[in-house]
């Protein structure tokens, strides 16, 4: 990812998987990480990781909701699903 997509001309975010939004934060993470970024890109870089980082975690919220546990009955056969993290 160059300078420039980070500032912003990057892919739009809603429209990134979660593993290419986790990458781009990954290499956001590096080009700050290195100092070596002058202080205005670094602030753009530092804008665009917390909208990939909050993008990121909608994603597992969501995947988490998905995932459902089989039910089953007294005898052992699956009777249905329920929420994951559920108290049943």
């Amino acid at each position: 990812m160059s300078d420039t997509q980070a500032a912003g001309a990057a892919p739009d975010i809603p429209q990134m998987s979660f593993e290419q939004a986790l990458g781009a934060l990954e290499e956001i993470v590096q080009k700050l990480e290195s100092g070596e970024v002058p202080l205005d890109k670094s602030i753009a870089l530092y804008e665009r990781g917390e909208e990939l980082r909050r993008h990121c975690q909608a994603r597992l919220d969501a995947a988490q909701q998905r995932i459902e546990r089989i039910v089953s009955d007294s005898s052992g056969k699956a009777t249905g699903t329920e929420p994951f993290d559920s108290d049943g």
